[in-house]
């Protein structure tokens, strides 16, 4: 009897969407002490240790379906998977977030930005309002899609590289 190789987006899929989830509860609790539109480096450091402890459970998980054996590639694919689903109900939640939950969240975001800007650049608040207003060409809802997606893919293939590095083990031939 000939035994099925597991199937990495099968994989993708489950760890994907448990950090998906993981990644909306970590909104919410932003949104709940009115720090959804902040970002930062912590938030951003919390988001990325998250990213790294799915993509290491999930490679292990499909390591250990695969009788102890993962290729980079099976890997890679596993690893940027969970990114990429992740990353969308990350920005269909964000979507949410910005159309529903909290319609002024785009105003927030951009008076933090501005006040950040007079605290920290020598710029004078005319320059800020013109760096404000060409970057809210960007800040339309495609866009923030298109650019999420490139995003999650690009982060996920960068993120995933070491831990498929270590966890490879390819059968002996």
């Amino acid at each position: 009897m000939e035994e099925t190789q597991p199937k990495t987006g099968k994989f993708a899929l489950t760890y994907g969407g448990i950090l998906g989830g993981i990644g909306i509860v970590f909104s919410l609790m932003l949104y709940s002490m009115d720090m959804h539109y902040q970002g930062g480096m912590m938030v951003l450091g919390v988001s990325v240790l998250l990213t790294l402890a799915a993509i290491v459970v999930g490679l292990m998980q499909f390591k250990k379906a695969n009788n102890g054996y993962m290729s980079f590639g099976q890997g890679m694919k596993v690893g940027v998977g969970i990114c990429l689903i992740a990353g969308i109900i990350g920005l269909v939640f964000n979507q949410l977030m910005m159309n529903v939950i909290d319609p002024d969240m785009m105003t927030k975001a951009i008076e933090f930005q501005k006040g950040q800007l007079l605290q920290s650049s020598n710029m004078t608040p005319d320059q800020i309002d013109a760096q404000i207003e060409a970057q809210q060409k960007f800040m339309t809802p495609s866009m923030q899609i298109v650019f999420g997606l490139l995003y999650v893919i690009i982060s996920g293939f960068i993120l995933s590289l070491v831990p498929a590095l270590i966890l490879k083990k390819t059968e002996k031939s």
